[in-house]
């Protein structure tokens, strides 16, 4: 049965045709797709696969190995940041090993079209001395599911799927299995000493993780993923991983296949398949132009590799575009050897003058923009005010017309670079936050704050849904109150205001009487995200 699906639809596909039992996941581009394909089969409940959001990347990891723990297959999902927060339980959760299937998607977003940065998950497969896959299309995406569940029981590990955003956001027709595989049954770990790590325990576990990297590689070496093409000129030989294998197959068509004839490897599976790399040299390879999307991970690692003589080009030699997304141009160019070579930041194209710039703005009718117009107004009538911003849709009160933020780094920074900068001196800080930012990340923030009862104003601007993603559910969403009491802040100082121009003195009038009390506050700004409104009001028609 074939099906045109988007590479993140594949995944999910993939993961329910394999068995599975539950997924776990915090949203965000370029990932959230996987989580909500899940939601809306109808045959999920049925299949009684939990399906729900968690507060953060932590929890969902932490929740997937517990499901994994009673021998369940179990399915996270994140963006490549969301890898930093959960770090912790998925470096030890290579330690522990796992019992039922376990598989970590991690959606990473080279150019930052909706992120901080763009850091390659790769390396935390390297990190926690995992093996990781990437497919290179959305029926690779989908099969690997199956293969990445499998490998995982088999070798008793996480497994690390890394796609890009034009991996995740791209369709394809794929080809559906008929007969899914049946869900694992219940059935707790025989030896629970693996799952406790007292140090005794995780010395003797992570020599068991260091002695099945011999393991590791061989799957890679032997995995029907990797492929290795000899060329009709060996000397020129070319190593690529992913999406940019697509690019290649383009451009050598456009220059002659039979003209150009490099050997090929083409990389699916990790940890490096180091015989593929070392036929590749006893071949005659005598320069390896290596094209990766992301950072130069491989590039790096074959240097170690290949003996000095043989020459490795790539995103560090300038040969492709060191930041960004490569396209067909930049690995054509690359290929080609072209003079136009590809600069550090990319290939660069004349903007036409007929373009105008439309930077993203926030939604007419949006409660964050009456919540940035009370504030601005404030915050005006002090000489040196502050105001620490978050991720979120809320974060475009950077850009005109409010220019309203002075800082935004990651999920939860606001609250506690506002403490540090109070502590400094600063006065007044505020920090702006949203509700799902603040259940996420933003509440241990908060506690410090109490705790060092810093002179802090905490604007939680409550749009009742995850808005930057969609309007997924909010973890938070009628409890916030509840969530700062319970924290330490006193309930007089909890205020809550709805953002409406007509309510515009009353909530500077609460902003003005915030700050001036000497201790941590929070003004709650809540009116529901005009697009999740418009949905609910069509919906009831």
């Amino acid at each position: 049965m074939k099906h045109l699906l988007l590479g993140d639809e594949a995944i999910a596909q993939g993961a329910i045709d394999a068995g599975l039992s539950g997924v776990y996941a915090y949203p965000g581009t370029p990932s959230t797709e996987i989580t909500e394909y899940i939601q809306l089969q109808e045959k999920r409940a049925a299949k009684g696969i939990f399906c729900q959001w968690a507060t953060n990347e932590k929890t969902a990891m932490e929740g997937a190995l517990g499901m994994s723990y009673m021998g369940k297959r179990a399915l996270v999902c994140m963006k490549h940041v969301g890898m930093n927060v959960c770090a912790d339980a998925f470096m030890n959760a290579a330690i522990t090993g796992v019992n039922g299937g376990l598989v970590v998607v991690a959606a990473d977003d080279p150019s930052m079209h909706s992120s901080q940065n763009e850091q390659d998950s790769r390396f935390y497969a390297k990190f926690a001395m995992v093996p990781c896959l990437e497919p290179s299309n959305q029926q690779e995406a989908y099969d690997m599911m199956h293969y990445a569940f499998d490998l995982s029981e088999s070798l008793r590990t996480p497994i690390l799927l890394r796609v890009t955003t034009r991996m995740a956001h791209s369709r394809a027709v794929v080809e559906i299995m008929d007969t899914p595989r049946e869900q694992n049954v219940l059935s707790a770990p025989e030896n629970t000493n693996h799952f406790i790590l007292l140090p005794a325990f995780a010395r003797r576990n992570y020599a068991e993780l260091v002695e099945a990297q011999t393991d590791f590689i061989q799957t890679s070496e032997e995995s029907q993923y990797n492929s290795y093409t000899k060329g009709s000129n060996p000397k020129k030989a070319i190593i690529t991983t992913g999406i940019a294998y697509n690019y290649l197959m383009e451009a050598m068509r456009q220059l002659g296949e039979k003209e150009q004839g490099e050997t090929i490897l083409k990389i699916a599976q990790y940890p490096l398949p180091k015989a593929l790399i070392n036929q590749m040299v006893a071949d005659g390879a005598e320069e390896i132009l290596v094209m990766e999307e992301g950072q130069p991970v491989v590039e790096e690692l074959l240097r170690g590799m290949v003996p000095s003589t043989v020459v490795v080009k790539g995103r560090l030699t300038g040969n492709l575009p060191r930041m960004g997304e490569l396209t067909p141009d930049s690995v054509f160019l690359a290929l080609s050897n072209s003079e136009a070579s590809n600069s550090s930041k990319g290939i660069q194209y004349p903007i036409p003058e007929i373009v105008v710039g439309r930077p993203p703005a926030l939604c007419q009718g949006c409660g964050h923009r009456d919540m940035y117009a009370a504030l601005n107004e404030v915050a005006a009538e002090y000489a040196d005010s502050k105001v620490f911003g978050d991720i979120g849709c809320y974060t475009l009160g950077a850009l005109s017309p409010f220019r309203a933020i002075h800082a935004c780094v990651e999920m939860g920074a606001s609250i506690t670079m506002a403490k540090g900068a109070a502590d400094a001196g600063q006065f007044p800080a505020f920090a702006v936050i949203g509700d799902s930012t603040f259940t996420h990340s933003g509440m241990t923030g908060l506690l410090d704050c109490v705790n060092s009862k810093a002179n802090v104003v905490v604007l939680i601007s409550d749009n009742l849904t995850t808005g930057m993603t969609g309007g997924q559910d909010s973890a938070g969403t009628g409890r916030l109150e509840a969530i700062c009491c319970g924290l330490g802040v006193e309930p007089e100082h909890v205020r809550v205001v709805v953002p409406l121009p007509k309510n515009m003195e009353e909530i500077k009038q609460v902003l003005r009487e915030e700050i001036a009390y000497n201790g941590t506050s929070v003004v709650i700004a809540r009116r529901e995200c005009i697009q999740t409104l418009k949905r609910h009001l069509k919906a009831k028609k």
